[in-house]
């Protein structure tokens, strides 16, 4: 289940991040510039951005509020370094609770070797 494989019996009835997770948010590295990883974000529909290895592991996280600052920037200059990331088989009313808890409108979900699996959001889950 930590890994976001699929489940058997009674853990099969109950939906996991795994089951909203969006797997298409966008993803960046740190040697972009800002403000080209913002114009990516923006099209795709998106006000995030999670800033991922060449392995994929997740390494930060650009919201609105810091994809809106200087264009220039490289993105390792501008994330939240170290986001708080939920596993796969965390239970979707979990994860409302943290969400409310922390005033989170979205998080990474990530395996347990912390490897991108997409991000949860809050009017995915309500």
């Amino acid at each position: 289940m930590g890994a976001g494989l699929p489940t058997e019996g009674v853990n099969a009835q109950h939906p996991r991040l795994a089951d909203v997770a969006r797997r298409d948010v966008p993803t960046c590295s740190l040697d972009e510039r800002l403000g080209d990883v913002r114009d990516r974000v923006a099209a795709a529909g998106w006000d995030a951005c999670v800033v991922v290895s060449p392995e994929l592991v997740v390494l930060g996280l650009l919201r609105a509020k810091e994809l809106n600052v200087d264009p220039d920037l490289l993105v390792e200059q501008a994330m939240r370094p170290g986001p708080s990331t939920y596993r796969p088989s965390v239970s979707v009313t979990k994860m409302r609770r943290v969400m409310a808890d922390r005033r989170l409108d979205s998080s990474p979900v990530t395996t347990s070797d912390g490897r991108l699996v997409g991000l949860v959001r809050k009017q995915d889950i309500a």
